[in-house]
């Protein structure tokens, strides 16, 4: 984007501009037809800056609910951006450890910023790219929140002076996304050096639990069952060593390691749990499993088995009917048998395509169900089950 462009946007005739866009948008007006209409009042440039923020405004939506509506975005600073809720339980984590001042290092579209100044937090935020330091002051104006915001090198910044530092580093070159640590911007080593005082790294799900400092809390959250990110959180914000949080309808609610008993190793019972993704991000199926008072169906899934029905924000229960043949033939028969023809397919730590599966099967009745396939004690196995 433009910086040019976006500044007249957030003028008096660049808000009427956008607010015409937005309309359009939201009518599903053909865009061409939209770009021509618009043109004849206002400049190209500033025509492509209001529809690309009236469209980004719609997509922003799934991350920041209302607000977007409010909000200024650019295409990679949406997509990198926290989600809000998630965003909201982390500043709601340094209110209760009594933080006051905050340093978002490569803070994007202000994201993050957003939820620590709502929180009541006196955050700065610093990025070295002028347009997405831009879009985050105006995000802090057009929510009505303090907050300052100006280009700097993370890197060279000098964070003592606040409570607490966050990072989220970009985990994208040119070529897309990385996964090598040292392809971070800011890198690995920058990490670990800001890790070493009160600080909070957004990182990757996918994080390797070795690469962890040692004394550092690794946090895995997962919004409506959708693993979102995985949060470092040192010195005085780690309270231990790996945690899942899960955010759904009814709240939000946490496990950690110290509520790991852990758990042995069983057959199938009545009930079946499959754990959430940050549950199993964070090692703590077998904590799952003790408050089910069940087992793990295999040492190496991340299936939990018992005899009792529970109702866990961690898991999805699903009720046990009857084992079915594994093979795809005799699975075939069966499932016809019970003229099933709308079949969902779950699968866990067993070589198979669900939906290669199901057009293999070519069911046709007209029941539903539901299949897990997994493997218990080692050998493949085929679960006709009902979730609950």
């Amino acid at each position: 984007m433009d910086l040019d462009a976006f500044g007249w946007l957030l003028t008096g005739d660049g808000q009427r501009l956008l607010d015409a866009a937005a309309e359009a948008v939201a009518a599903h007006e053909d865009p061409l037809a939209t770009q021509t209409r618009l043109r004849r009042t206002a400049d190209p440039a500033h025509v492509a800056a209001a529809l690309t923020q009236a469209t980004l405004r719609v997509r922003g939506r799934e991350k920041f609910g209302e607000l977007a509506d409010r909000m200024y975005f650019t295409p990679e600073g949406l997509e990198q951006a926290t989600r809000h809720r998630v965003a909201e339980h982390r500043a709601a984590r340094l209110v209760a450890a009594s933080a006051r001042t905050l340093v978002d290092l490569g803070c994007g579209i202000g994201g993050d910023l957003l939820a620590a100044s709502r929180a009541g937090l006196t955050a700065a935020g610093v990025d070295l790219d002028p347009v997405r330091v831009a879009v985050a002051r105006a995000n802090l104006d057009a929510l009505g929140l303090a907050g300052a915001v100006m280009v700097a090198d993370a890197t060279a910044l000098d964070t003592t002076p606040f409570d607490v530092a966050f990072a989220d580093p970009a985990r994208r070159t040119a070529r897309g996304r990385t996964f090598d640590v040292d392809g971070w911007t800011p890198p690995w080593p920058f990490v670990e050096r800001l890790l070493a005082r009160d600080a909070c790294v957004k990182v990757a799900p996918g994080i390797p639990h070795e690469l962890v400092p040692a004394g550092v809390e690794a946090e895995w959250v997962s919004d409506h069952g959708d693993v979102k990110e995985a949060a470092l959180w040192s010195g005085r914000l780690a309270t231990t060593a790996r945690r899942a949080t899960v955010i759904g309808d009814g709240g939000l609610t946490t496990l950690t390691d110290e509520d790991d008993p852990g758990a042995g190793v069983g057959p199938v019972g009545r009930f079946l749990y499959e754990p959430d993704g940050a549950v199993i991000r964070a090692g703590l199926v077998t904590a799952v499993a003790a408050g089910v008072e069940g087992r793990l169906v295999d040492e190496h899934i991340a299936y939990v088995a018992s005899d009792a029905s529970y109702r866990t924000p961690f898991a999805r229960g699903y009720e046990v009917l009857e084992e079915l043949p594994y093979r795809e033939k005799a699975l075939r028969a069966a499932l016809r048998e019970r003229r099933i023809g709308r079949l969902t397919i779950k699968k866990r730590g067993v070589d198979v395509v669900p939906e290669q599966l199901r057009r293999q099967l070519d069911l046709s009745g007209d029941e539903e169900a539901t299949i897990v396939l997994t493997r218990v004690a080692g050998h493949g196995t085929a679960l006709l089950v009902r979730p609950f």
